[in-house]
């Protein structure tokens, strides 16, 4: 995963999710997704597609595309819609390494200053509270 990071990272010369998208010629849109929901990734007519919760703050967005953009790259050929519907693969899985892939995206290239935490390395890079966890 983190080879994958680098690469990406090195060909678009940023960690923005909404870069590397865009250059992956993946399509960004928002829309009120509800309460649950926070973002989704799917591909239609071989189109691919970044939704997010147009309510979010703007660490939550750069998160959730970071996360739907490690769905694209970690999980080729794999719709969320028939993970949950036909097959017995765990999605719980899938969301972790995305979640995964998304901090170490995020905070790529960067490590804690002196007498600083790892918790403050992860809020200076914007990653929501919630999804510290990942780090690891």
């Amino acid at each position: 995963m983190d080879k994958l990071i680098m690469r990406l990272i090195r060909k678009y010369k940023t960690n923005d999710p909404f870069v590397i998208a865009e250059g992956l010629g993946i399509h960004i849109r928002y829309a009120d997704l509800g309460e649950g929901t926070r973002g989704l990734y799917f591909k239609k007519l071989r189109r691919r597609f970044i939704v997010i919760h147009e309510r979010l703050d703007e660490d939550w967005r750069r998160f959730v595309c970071a996360h739907e953009l490690g769905h694209d790259r970690l999980h080729p050929g794999i719709n969320r819609f028939w993970l949950d519907e036909q097959s017995f693969f765990d999605a719980g899985k899938f969301e972790r390494q995305a979640s995964k892939f998304a901090v170490r995206l995020l905070t790529a290239g960067d490590s804690p200053a002196r007498s600083e935490t790892l918790e403050q390395l992860l809020m200076r890079n914007g990653v929501p509270k919630e999804m510290h966890r990942f780090y690891f």
